[in-house]
């Protein structure tokens, strides 16, 4: 299925850094993990199109400011609101350079980008399908600083997200329940997911009304890459969670099993993805109105690329 991207977003590789999509009926809502945006794209009948920019900047007041990358991971749409959620991860610098000692100190070099720790919820305009102004919880309040004192997540706090460190990567919402689907850490090969409940707070802020859940899920090894509702149970993406190729699945976790441990016995692979060795990560998942399955790729390989702008996500039956 193709999805068509306006010459803007094209220039800011949007198209090939998709992680995280959901459908709304009428088309879909993606995002890009190297901007501070929010896409929109309806359906015509024959491809994804009429591309639609919103910058969180004009809705919610992002710490470090409007132009600062996100990261966002994960989106979520239910009851008329869109949620949205940065990784909450810290960065590593890569080594570009060929002297040893200058790609040393690169290694060496974690940075900390406050946009990244966000989660947002806009309210949708009911004729418009446009965001308005809506709530945030970032700075100080940011969702990691509840887990300072944590006994399983604190130490991978200081951690980057591709060594395993904290990495929020999928969003999905069930009733109040807002459920958060952790890349890492991974612990001992099982996998987490935090379940918590923000509400309005003062001045367009969100707060915690309940403390958060953890749920241990046994997923081999694997991380999850995104997270979707399906007929009141959850879809997880599921794939590596450290800066390594596959393999990689999609895992049905039945709202029976909604547990705090939950073992492999409890949950169902409903499909294998396939993926590429430097390209075609699956990030993003999104259930269709025929109930078929939409995976859109970070990275993906030229044979993704049509010459109209566009990327092909796949459509997965199960």
């Amino acid at each position: 299925m193709e999805l068509r991207f306006h010459p803007a977003s094209r220039e800011t590789l949007t198209h090939t850094n998709l992680s995280a999509v959901r459908h709304d009926g009428a088309g879909l809502w993606l995002a890009g993990d190297e901007t501070a945006t929010i896409e929109h794209l309806a359906w015509n009948g024959e491809r994804y199109d009429d591309q639609r920019t919103f910058h969180l900047a004009d809705y919610v007041d992002l710490p470090a400011g409007p132009h600062d990358e996100a990261d966002i991971e994960g989106l979520a749409r239910t009851d008329g609101q869109l949620w949205l959620v940065g990784s909450h991860s810290l960065k590593r610098r890569k080594p570009k350079s060929k002297d040893p000692e200058k790609a040393a100190r690169r290694l060496a070099t974690v940075l900390r980008e406050e946009n990244r720790f966000i989660l947002v919820r806009l309210p949708l305009d009911p004729v418009t399908n446009s965001p308005l102004p809506g709530e945030i919880m970032s700075g100080k309040e940011n969702l990691a600083r509840h887990l300072d004192d944590d006994e399983h997540l604190a130490p991978f706090l200081a951690l980057p997200g591709k060594d395993n460190g904290l990495d929020i990567e999928g969003i999905a919402v069930i009733g109040r329940r807002v459920f958060l689907g952790l890349r890492g850490p991974v612990l001992r090969g099982w996998a987490v997911v935090l379940e918590v409940n923000p509400v309005p707070a003062d001045r367009g802020r969100l707060r915690l009304a309940t403390p958060y859940k953890k749920h241990f899920l046994d997923l081999g090894g694997l991380g999850v890459r995104d997270l979707c509702p399906y007929d009141g149970d959850l879809l997880l993406l599921t794939g590596p969670s450290m800066d390594l190729d596959g393999p990689v699945r999609v895992v049905r976790w039945r709202a029976g099993k909604h547990t705090d441990v939950v073992s492999a016995q409890d949950l169902e692979t409903v499909a294998e993805l396939p993926f590429g060795i430097g390209f075609d990560h699956p990030e993003g998942l999104a259930m269709l109105p025929d109930g078929r399955l939409m995976v859109v790729y970070d990275s993906p390989g030229p044979h993704r690329l049509t010459p109209q702008g566009g990327v092909l996500a796949d459509i997965i039956a199960f």
